[in-house]
């Protein structure tokens, strides 16, 4: 994902439930604080913060598997699993 890529708050929000993350889990992770990360999915469009905070979110996101889309319409998806062998 481009680094200038910006999500929107509810597509972290929808990328951290499917990735079955806490907030809490998830702010640790990206190394900011709960408060922030609680703003940035309470965003109307794109996600408010700094755009180094929503760009160590998005990485912390798609280290747990997630993919972020735009095609047409901001959304989220689970990696398929690679193959084991």
């Amino acid at each position: 994902m481009s680094e200038k890529y910006h999500p929107t708050g509810r597509q972290i929000a929808a990328a951290r439930t499917l990735a079955g993350i806490s907030q809490a889990d998830l702010a640790a992770s990206a190394q900011i604080s709960v408060p922030t990360l609680r703003r940035m999915e309470a965003s109307e469009g794109q996600a408010s913060g700094m755009a180094n905070n929503v760009a160590a979110v998005m990485r912390a996101l798609e280290k747990a598997g997630i993919e972020f889309l735009n095609h047409g319409q901001p959304g989220v998806r689970l990696r398929k699993a690679k193959p084991e062998g």
